[in-house]
């Protein structure tokens, strides 16, 4: 994990997502999925290319379900998109780059 993406858990999920002063993405995955693996390294592009506006933040599933069964999350990779500790958007499935990047230049908007 880079310095522009933190790791969400249970237990900060509502520290770090919803009290966090700056835009954030929620990636939520799990050690086992290719599609999760397939993202990953964009999403540290998009965090560096965007740092100090977003953060980028990764929930593993499989350590921490709790916060991704309260949200409804059934498929993986999915994106929520947080602006002012609100949810205002969301994305399933290994989008391209190009897309995550409208949905960041949205949330910042």
């Amino acid at each position: 994990m880079s310095t522009n993406s933190v790791e969400i858990t249970d237990q900060n999920f509502e520290t770090a997502v919803l009290q966090s002063e700056i835009p954030m993405i929620v990636d939520f995955w799990a050690p086992w999925c290719g599609p999760c693996k397939m993202i990953s390294p964009l999403l540290e592009e998009l965090a560096a290319e965007y740092s100090g506006r977003i953060v980028i933040g990764k929930m593993d599933i499989a350590e921490h379900p709790q916060k991704a069964t309260e949200l409804g999350i059934r498929s993986i990779p999915s994106l929520l998109f947080y602006k002012g500790g609100k949810l205002v958007g969301s994305m399933v499935g290994a989008g391209a780059k190009d897309k995550i990047k409208s949905k960041i230049d949205d949330l910042l908007v």
